[in-house]
């Protein structure tokens, strides 16, 4: 059964915290309802929360715009966060020293498509 369902996505780029505490909110809207997404991501008491947020909302309104699609339709069909490059800082410490600090950065990618029960 071949299905012609289009995919819509949107990426935020050098957002700064580390990917492991994005993916842990983007596994929880995974699959879900575009609406149901919006919910949790309010709700979620994670900082991460805000960027991915800011991409759903930027993705439903590329599907809208440049596809057409109903934003009660879409569901979240593919969100990840892949690792962006590491800002090095330095923290003075006693007698001299130096310690590294790494600030992480990650890119931050969520698709959307139509459900298909919904058409």
């Amino acid at each position: 059964m071949a299905t012609d369902t289009k995919e819509v996505k949107a990426i935020a780029r050098y957002i700064g915290m580390s990917p492991f505490k994005v993916r842990r909110v983007l596994d929880q809207i995974r699959g879900r309802s575009y609406r149901e997404a919006l919910i949790i991501l309010e709700f979620m008491p994670y900082r991460a929360c805000d960027p991915v947020l800011k991409v759903l909302r930027s993705a439903a309104a590329n599907a809208e715009h440049n596809e057409g699609l109903d934003r009660a339709s879409l569901i979240v069909s593919t969100a990840f966060a892949d690792q962006g490059p590491v800002f090095k800082r330095y923290q003075p410490r006693a007698q001299g020293r130096a310690y590294q600090i790494r600030k992480p950065t990650c890119h931050i990618t969520v698709a959307v498509s139509a459900d298909p029960d919904a058409v």
